[in-house]
């Protein structure tokens, strides 16, 4: 049941845009109850980026080792942003524009991916051990998330990717690298 529901909201997406999809009109695309769908989804901006997901695949459970911090943190991000790339700027804008004020588990998934990149890194003995804090773990996808829906609103020449290469590099390189260095010297 969860397919087909998830196939008529992203349907529901396409047909009429974000800013018109409703709980109830996806329910009645589905042939179910509202009811059905709350018990899975809280809210439509839960819904639709269910159905992106749905739609684009999962994120990976497990991001890619490129062999440097730099590198998997850039990597990291790129395959995040490019999941998304190819669906209707107007859908992602819509769900972003909601997506910002939700308390929404995209932050706890990204630091712990992060995270994950940060073991590897002193694993390989790129860094000492050193105790990041969840906000500065989560940083990379939120300052990511807003790069794409400046992206979106400016709707500049060039593909999202192209746009979004340089922005994403200078996260890594401007800000999350030197964030995680100046915990080393105070450390």
């Amino acid at each position: 049941m969860e397919e087909v529901i998830l196939d008529a909201a992203w349907d529901e997406l396409n047909e009429v845009g974000y800013e018109q999809m409703t709980i109830a009109r996806v329910a009645a695309r589905a042939q179910t109850g509202k009811q059905v769908l709350y018990r899975r989804w809280p809210n439509r901006v839960h819904l639709a980026v269910a159905a992106v997901n749905h739609r684009v695949g999962p994120p990976s459970a497990e991001p890619i080792d490129t062999g440097s911090l730099r590198g998997d943190l850039l990597a990291l991000l790129e395959a995040t942003c490019g999941r998304v790339s190819g669906v209707d700027p107007g859908i992602l804008r819509g769900i972003l524009s909601e997506f910002l004020d939700e308390d929404y588990a995209f932050g706890t998934t990204m630091a712990t991916l992060v995270a994950t990149l940060l073991d590897r890194a002193v694993a390989r003995g790129e860094l000492p051990d050193v105790r990041v804090p969840h906000r500065v773990l989560s940083l990379p996808g939120d300052l990511a998330r807003n790069e794409v829906a400046r992206v979106l609103r400016s709707r500049g020449p060039g593909n999202m990717m192209e746009r979004l290469h340089q922005p994403l590099a200078e996260i890594v390189d401007q800000v999350f690298l030197p964030l995680v260095r100046a915990r080393l010297r105070d450390a």
